[in-house]
């Protein structure tokens, strides 16, 4: 698929923009002069300063303008759409994180289906045309198809965040059906790399094994997941607001899942460590694999992954160990 190319600075709203994904994204918007409106609500889910850390940097700039809030306020989203001229808009606010939804199945629910209804009659009522829509590979549940293809049946989610997130995309194309919205759903394949959130595994794995605290291991090492560099995934979120799709669904991956005892061994050896390993259940909600088909996305988007797993954890450690040594107090 031809991409529209961009020859002048647009406005686009980005939620969640003070995230792992978001600050990355934004990192790459403002160089490219876009005008950007960020919302993010900095709750503590996780350390709010791990945040604040990730958007120190967007404040040089003169085209970036950041609301702390919530999506669930009504009146602040449509507010913002009333004070902006926004062209495209990049939904990445969410709960995220398969285990909590479990014992908090509620405030997913409120965030992930209301928030994204909010945003989308905000995006009716300023008549805003264009939305990437971040959506899960969680939503194949145990597929036991491989690899994971975007037509896939999705109809059994097997924790609260796939099915809040399987909701958002119904919601989409409903409003896409209804009032002609042009939306990108993009289905994120475990992402990792530099702000990874700190209870995601990867970014556990190493913190434990630089302090050799045990790394728990959920199973017997042979569950697998299509890890996917923060890098990558920008590219891809890119390749899309550039994308003339009227309504498309895309796996943005790495597509060669990793079994978790191959990725333990990978951050030994880039840690320099020889971890302690602890063996547990694998937690209800989790699913045995992961593994993108990404034709599609190269197909129509030019999606070209290029960071290894290898090289992405070795850029992760490099990160982790230089923001410990200089915001300790955070990391």
């Amino acid at each position: 698929m031809r991409k529209a190319k961009n020859s002048k600075s647009r406005t686009i709203f980005v939620t969640g923009g003070a995230g792992f994904i978001g600050s990355h994204l934004i990192d790459n918007l403002l160089k490219k002069s876009d005008n950007i409106i960020c919302i993010d609500n900095l709750n503590e889910f996780y350390n709010p300063n791990i945040k604040k850390l990730n958007q120190v940097n967007h404040y040089e700039y003169d085209h970036y303008e950041f609301y702390k809030g919530d999506i669930l306020d009504e009146g602040l989203v449509k507010s913002i759409f009333k004070k902006h001229d926004i062209e495209i808009v990049i939904h990445l606010a969410a709960m995220a994180g398969v285990r909590p939804s479990i014992s908090n199945p509620s405030i997913y629910t409120e965030v992930n289906i209301i928030g994204t209804r909010i945003l989308l009659d905000a995006m009716v009522e300023s008549n805003v045309e264009r939305l990437i829509f971040a959506s899960s590979s969680s939503v194949y549940g145990n597929n036991k198809k491989i690899p994971f293809c975007e037509d896939d049946s999705v109809d059994r989610p097997i924790s609260p965040y796939a099915a809040t997130k399987k909701m958002g995309e119904l919601l989409c194309h409903t409003y896409h059906h209804i009032y002609e919205l042009n939306i990108s759903l993009l289905r994120f394949f475990t992402v990792y790399g530099p702000r990874q959130r700190p209870e995601m595994a990867i970014h556990q794995f190493v913190r434990n094994a630089l302090n050799s605290e045990p790394i728990i291991v959920f199973g017997d090492g042979s569950t697998a997941r299509d890890y996917t560099y923060i890098d990558d995934i920008i590219d891809g979120i890119i390749l899309s607001i550039e994308s003339d799709d009227r309504y498309m669904i895309y796996n943005l991956g790495n597509s060669e899942p990793i079994k978790l005892s191959n990725l333990i061994s990978i951050i030994a050896e880039a840690t320099g460590t020889d971890p302690i390993l602890e063996y547990q259940e694998i937690p209800q909600g989790d699913v045995l694999q992961t593994y993108a088909d990404i034709n599609r996305a190269k197909n129509n988007l030019e999606y070209d992954p290029k960071t290894g797993i290898r090289d992405g954890i070795s850029k992760f450690v490099k990160w982790y160990i230089s923001m410990k040594n200089t915001h300790e107090d955070v990391y």
